[in-house]
């Protein structure tokens, strides 16, 4: 036994596809920028061979632990360059946030569109 089957499409109705051709309005983000944080303030002693003994007298005057967190000028330097990196990642990161905003939430023009 065979068993043949033709199929048409003669009996559907067509309709043209409207892709890409309608513009989406754009919504808008409604991102606010992050407020900048208030940083405590880093009070910075430098020590020397000349120094030291009178650092560590002030600091037992004034009643602070005499423990000191040291870096050499190389490490300060590299300590700089990486504020200064982290600094240059939050702007750029503000400027993207900013374009954004500019291409999701840009005015109108006079037409409407």
């Amino acid at each position: 036994m065979s068993l043949t089957l033709i199929s048409g499409c003669s009996g559907f109705d067509v309709k043209r596809l409207d892709i890409f051709t309608k513009e989406v309005e754009r919504m808008p983000l409604n991102l606010d920028a992050p407020t900048p944080e208030k940083m405590e303030e880093v009070k910075f002693i430098i020590i020397t061979e000349e120094n030291y003994e009178k650092v560590f007298e002030e600091l037992r005057k004034n009643n602070t632990d005499p423990v000191l967190f040291g870096l050499t000028d190389d490490g300060y330097e590299t300590l700089a360059l990486n504020f200064a990196k982290t600094r240059k990642y939050i702007i750029l990161n503000k400027n993207v946030l900013e374009k954004y905003k500019e291409y999701y939430e840009a005015p109108k023009d006079v037409d409407g569109k």
